[in-house]
């Protein structure tokens, strides 16, 4: 599994920590730095059976400074995609990458329903 995380962020360091307490292993990719392709996305929202809007980080500053709230109903799906794959602090995190499944998002019933 990878598990995609900004190491400041504190939902991103309380889901790692759970993983570990779990003995779940997983590949880290920091989101910043390896941030998701369009492709990479297009894929995994189809994957998690989530809207695509569910993959923006709307707590973030970037998001609160680009408008996106009012901005993103009038965008296509390939706009959104392509905005999400310029900046990894757009896209809600942690995201972890299962082979048939993806959460986006800490939810420890969620994510305890799903691995354990």
């Amino acid at each position: 599994m990878v598990f995609l995380c900004y190491s400041k962020c504190s939902t991103c360091r309380k889901a790692k920590q759970w993983l570990d307490a779990h003995g779940i292993a997983v590949q880290e990719r920091p989101i910043r730095e390896e941030n998701p392709t369009a492709e990479e996305l297009r894929e995994w929202q189809k994957r998690s059976g989530l809207a695509l809007k569910r993959f923006f980080n709307t707590s973030g500053t970037l998001y609160r400074e680009l408008g996106l709230k009012d901005a993103l109903p009038a965008m296509g799906e390939e706009e959104q995609l392509a905005l999400l794959a310029s900046d990894g602090m757009l896209v809600k995190r942690p995201l972890l990458i299962g082979e048939d499944f993806v959460l986006s998002g800490f939810r420890e019933s969620e994510w305890s329903r799903r691995l354990l």
